[in-house]
């Protein structure tokens, strides 16, 4: 478990270390998400499922995720 967490943790870190400063937060999330599309294609493979619905399902609720993490932010004046 903590090894996939590192691995999917990865892009989004490159991504931040490579973006400038006004698109990082855009970079990160966008990257974070078609990665975990990736990832839940890779786990319905290994485990014999189809992959589209896994695909989507890890992706939506990342982007859930995403957005009450922010909302969060905003309502506390992290983010503006």
């Amino acid at each position: 478990s903590a090894a996939s967490f590192t691995v999917g943790a990865l892009l989004p870190l490159i991504v931040a270390a490579v973006t400038p400063g006004a698109a990082r937060a855009w970079g990160v999330a966008i990257s974070a998400l078609v990665f975990l599309a990736f990832l839940g294609v890779a786990g319905a493979r290994v485990g014999g499922a189809p992959t589209r619905r896994p695909a989507l399902r890890v992706t939506a609720w990342g982007a859930a995720a995403m957005l009450i993490t922010a909302a969060i932010g905003k309502v506390v004046g992290l983010i503006v």
